[in-house]
């Protein structure tokens, strides 16, 4: 039987190349790992830290360096995870299995190839409209809700991203508003629900 693997992934902020690099579950449970660019000049690496893991991944879409503690278990299991830009709150590093992570890298090349480019206000204006108007459709059927009871959410709006949060305990729900397949995701549900923040 083979050995289960992880891709890790993320778009180099000095040469704009995706990088994709893949481990064994074994190699991350044992040691510290990096994943370098042929350019030479970033790195994503991930160490054991008790039940979590400290990431550090270059971020293509600002151009820094982003830190963060991933649970264990969504780093060595399941879907995967994306670690998202604290500046843009859009996703720039993605750990899972492979096809998802280099499905969402080439998306995520493609919208900050448009971004350089000098596109709108938004990643990609058309999408981001067509999401919102979906969102307020959802919520004026009052489909939106959060697990502490609360109904209803206020919206705040990125480039990328849009976030529903909910305004008696502050959860947050991501919403992606970048690409054909966010706005199909979104199409589909009925409705949302953020997760409260005491639960």
């Amino acid at each position: 039987m083979a050995e289960q693997m992880r891709t890790f992934g993320y778009i180099c902020p000095s040469c704009g190349k995706a990088v994709c690099g893949q481990r064994t579950r074994f190699a991350l449970a044992a040691a510290a790992v990096g994943v370098v660019c042929d350019c030479g000049h970033s790195e994503l690496t991930a160490e054991p830290a008790g039940e979590s893991y400290r990431v550090t991944a270059p971020c293509g879409v600002c151009g820094g360096e982003h830190r963060a503690e991933v649970p264990a278990r969504a780093f060595l299991e399941g879907p995967g995870v994306g670690l998202a830009c604290p500046e843009t709150r859009q996703l720039c590093c993605y750990i899972g299995g492979r096809e998802k992570v280099e499905k969402a890298l080439a998306e995520l090349k493609r919208a900050v190839e448009k971004k350089k480019d000098g596109g709108g206000t938004f990643l990609d204006d058309i999408i981001m409209y067509e999401v919102l108007s979906e969102l307020k459709d959802i919520a004026a059927r009052g489909g939106i809700s959060c697990t502490c009871g609360a109904r209803g959410c206020g919206m705040e709006i990125h480039g990328a991203v849009v976030e529903l949060v909910c305004r008696t305990c502050g959860g947050r729900l991501r919403v992606s508003a970048a690409t054909d397949e966010d706005l199909d995701s979104l199409c589909c549900q009925q409705t949302l629900t953020i997760r409260g923040t005491g639960t």
